[in-house]
């Protein structure tokens, strides 16, 4: 798979639509609280920049209703952070495609960099509706997709506007480039021992990885949530934890099919259970044979974390997918901390897939120590599932 990348093609002085991924957590003031998506869209931006192009940036922001402008939802605050990090003004454009903000397209020059407002506002582009990536389109001579964290969505902006340039026109921008190396790397050519750490609340969420991971890795860890449709599947008593009783099946079949590769599996042997999904329940240690009847499991126990740190103490690769526990809470995110900081002490090379994980990272103050940390939860379980996402099928040239 050879993927067509920025720096293989004219960009110098064309004007450049750049898809980026600008969806950062805000507080209630829509103050940004964590700007790392919008840094790491700088590479490529200032690649534009110093190539004289007429730069057109585009994100979505939120989950807004559609067909309508919603200030809470506005891309204002990142234009106001992206003059920061640019140094340089951002015309701040008021709609999407509406005849205002194609005129401003049009008499952009080079080195001026707009910001369109929030995709979403617009109804058609989570349908990948036709006419809207058309008009996007005809924004640019050149489009970039540097948003890994929705390349894995059929959207307007994301793969229906692709189809309206050619190869030599069309690129993956640096972020995009390097998130789809690291994975294809490290799921296909990785350093052994290869760890991988499963964690989040749901096995159907991870299933498809599970099975894709199960061939490739030397050690599978189980935390969070889904930990417990395997310690059930396995005759355990969990109480009152989250369980998927129709997926307790297929946890036995990839159980059997990493007993038969001689893949190790680790599963919590303690946790921390609670009377409620509570911060205020009475929580308390219980081995993964004793949790109480009425009772939840809502984090690994100090004994589980022991285990899985000794578990990647030889490991040469790790790749991290999903928290240990309920980490919002801190009565249930020491087991979370604890593996965080393990995978930080190692001289593995440590993937982690972005999403919670990544926000659990910067919250233990480990993001500096691992060696990649990727921008997109939901893409990145999709490329360790082994499937091609629909924003990269259109830059691979054939």
């Amino acid at each position: 798979m050879k993927l067509q990348e920025i720096k293989n093609i004219d960009v110098a002085g064309k004007k450049v639509f750049i898809r980026c991924d600008f969806n950062v957590p805000v507080d209630e003031y829509q103050n940004i609280t964590d700007d790392r998506r919008i840094r790491s869209a700088l590479n490529t931006i200032r690649y534009c920049i110093d190539n004289d192009c007429a730069v057109i940036l585009a994100s979505h922001f939120g989950r807004p209703k559609g067909g309508t402008y919603e200030e809470e939802y506005s891309l204002k605050p990142i234009a106001k952070r992206l003059h920061t990090l640019l140094k340089r003004d951002i015309v701040m454009a008021n709609g999407i495609v509406d005849d205002e903000t194609m005129q401003l397209a049009k008499e952009l020059k080079s080195s001026e960099v707009m910001l369109l407002e929030n995709l979403r506002f617009e109804k058609g582009e989570t349908k990948n509706d036709e006419e809207l990536s058309k008009k996007l389109a005809s924004m640019a001579e050149v489009y970039i997709n540097d948003a890994f964290g929705v390349s894995h969505r059929a959207h307007s902006s994301v793969e229906g506007i692709s189809k309206y340039f050619d190869i030599e026109h069309k690129a993956a921008g640096f972020l995009l480039s390097k998130e789809i190396e690291f994975f294809h790397h490290i799921v296909h050519n990785p350093k052994r021992p290869f760890v991988s750490i499963v964690g989040g609340s749901k096995v159907s969420g991870k299933l498809e990885a599970l099975y894709n991971l199960v061939p490739k890795v030397d050690k599978i860890l189980i935390g969070g949530g889904m930990a417990f449709t395997f310690l059930k599947a396995l005759g355990e008593e969990v109480g009152n934890s989250l369980v998927e009783d129709d997926l307790m099946p297929e946890a036995l079949k990839i159980m059997a099919q990493a007993k038969e590769l001689g893949v190790k599996i680790y599963l919590p042997v303690d946790v921390i259970a609670a009377e409620a999904f509570n911060s205020e329940a009475f929580a308390k240690v219980v081995t993964s044979k004793e949790i109480p009847l009425g009772w939840m499991g809502l984090d690994i126990g100090p004994a589980t974390s022991m285990l899985f740190e000794e578990a990647l103490a030889d490991a040469h690769t790790i790749l991290w997918n999903g928290p240990m526990g309920v980490y919002e809470m801190d009565k249930f995110a020491k087991g979370s901390f604890k593996i965080s900081h393990a995978v930080a002490k190692s001289y593995a090379t440590t993937v982690v897939g972005g999403g919670d994980t990544a926000d659990l990272v910067r919250l233990t103050g480990d993001e500096e120590e691992m060696t990649f940390i990727s921008t997109g939860g939901g893409a990145s379980l999709e490329l360790i599932e082994g499937k091609v996402l629909p924003g990269v099928k259109a830059l691979i040239i054939e």
